[in-house]
């Protein structure tokens, strides 16, 4: 049975077991952090009463047993399982207009490049395989990602301190939206242009367009779930500005690196092998790397008691939107120009 974790064996581990050296440990962790530049400033002396507050926070905490951590494991697990039934259950239901939502990028890059807008079945169980079992599972787990994420929340939070468990409700929002609407950055940009692009290679050169479910299915849930895991970069910054790994300076200082990687990864998962489609996918992931840097800067500010300027900033957001808006007035009513849907979005 859980039972208070003693202040006095803070240098113990979490799980019950032995507890370690805690100069030991402390050093390797200080080691990894200053490699990092995460060490940060030596914090200052304790506010008035801060060792109450500490003693109340252990007091919220609990210590489990190894077996124990395996029970509460195994019941988030199920859980698990079981929402994504739950959820799979539901997507069945709604299988023939999903599918509908799934081919309709086919349809138009296919007819984009004056190919005929259908697909082909090699086998008898292809569709049944494809629409009434992969996909539905794909669906479930857009739709259970919430609870999914709530599982694994609970699952940690019993060794947090109270004060950490605040960031619950941000933790399941933020890391289950952004999963979201990267599936829906993947759906409505990315895997369009890209496939777009692969079937306008073959046209003109005598080449037959001949797409099956499967081949066409397989790169839909590679684009869509490759790009909702990547959203998940300002929630990775977040964590590890947390725990002191790293720090909003260092990740600045060493952001040409990061925009190298970036570039990389979105050359691995761009299904196109051109520089637009790879800038497609890139400038998402920078504003998402710079998003969590500035989240955890933020949260910086608020662990060390100081406030963001927000009331300057937001003067110089509305000063820019109305200088925004004064140009594209002028450019509408003096030059003529009209807005459209596409770019270079002004035209004559």
């Amino acid at each position: 049975m859980s039972q208070p974790l003693d202040p006095k064996g803070a240098g113990a581990s979490r799980t019950g077991g032995t507890p370690k050296s805690a100069p030991e440990s402390d050093s390797a962790l200080e080691r990894l952090r200053n490699l990092f530049g995460g060490g940060g400033q030596t914090p200052g002396p304790p506010r008035p009463g801060s060792g109450d507050e500490d003693d109340e926070e252990d007091d919220g905490m609990l210590r489990m047993s190894f077996l124990e951590h395996l029970e509460e494991l195994r019941t988030r697990i199920i859980r698990i399982l079981l929402g994504v039934a739950v959820a799979l259950g539901v997507s069945l239901t709604f299988c023939d207009p999903l599918w509908k939502i799934v081919v309709k990028p086919a349809k138009a890059a296919l007819l984009a490049n004056g190919y005929q807008p259908t697909l082909a079945q090699h086998s008898p169980m292809e569709a049944f395989n494809i629409i009434w079992f992969q996909l539905p599972l794909v669906c479930s787990i857009f739709l259970a990602s919430p609870w999914v994420v709530y599982q694994v929340w609970a699952f940690i939070s019993p060794g947090l301190y109270k004060r950490e468990k605040r960031w619950a409700v941000p933790f399941v929002l933020g890391t289950a939206g952004l999963f979201i609407l990267g599936g829906l950055f993947g759906y409505f940009v990315a895997f369009r242009y890209g496939l777009t692009f692969l079937l306008g290679i073959g046209v003109g050169k005598d080449i037959v367009t001949y797409i099956s479910i499967t081949e066409y299915f397989d790169m839909f849930v590679n684009v869509i779930l490759g790009v909702g895991v990547v959203f998940e970069l300002p929630v990775l910054i977040f964590f590890l500005i947390l725990l002191r790994i790293v720090s909003p300076a260092f990740l600045v200082r060493h952001s040409r690196y990061a925009i190298l990687i970036i570039f990389i990864i979105a050359a691995v998962v761009t299904p196109t092998p051109d520089i637009f489609n790879m800038t497609l996918f890139a400038l998402p992931m920078l504003v998402l790397y710079y998003l969590g840097v500035f989240l955890g800067y933020l949260f910086v500010l608020h662990r060390e008691g100081r406030r963001f300027p927000w009331e300057n900033v937001l003067k110089v957001t509305v000063l820019i939107l109305l200088v925004a808006g004064a140009v594209l007035y002028i450019a509408i009513t003096r030059h003529m120009l009209k807005v459209v849907p596409h770019w270079p979005y002004l035209t004559r």
